[in-house]
């Protein structure tokens, strides 16, 4: 799949996200965890990518199955806001 250059932005700061899950990108974007994953080893630098990995592994809100009832946003209220 081809991305335009904002939307590689894009994808790579959802998948930081704690709170955005990789439903969301695949809705957005068409893209699966596995393909999420792909797409960030070859977008990252090696030591950033080992790094997301261990952030993500086992994070509960970053799959909406396992998120708690309490996790109702994907994102921080004041994270979009204008400047």
């Amino acid at each position: 799949m081809e991305l335009l250059v904002d939307e590689e932005s894009r994808v790579i700061e959802m998948a930081w996200e704690d709170r955005t899950p990789f439903e969301a990108i695949e809705h957005q974007f068409n893209m699966q965890e596995t393909e999420v994953i792909k797409f960030m080893r070859s977008h990252l630098k090696p030591r950033s990518f080992k790094l997301w990995r261990q952030r993500v592994s086992g994070r509960s809100t970053k799959h909406v199955k396992l998120r708690s009832d309490d996790v109702t946003r994907g994102y921080c209220p004041t994270q979009y806001k204008h400047r």
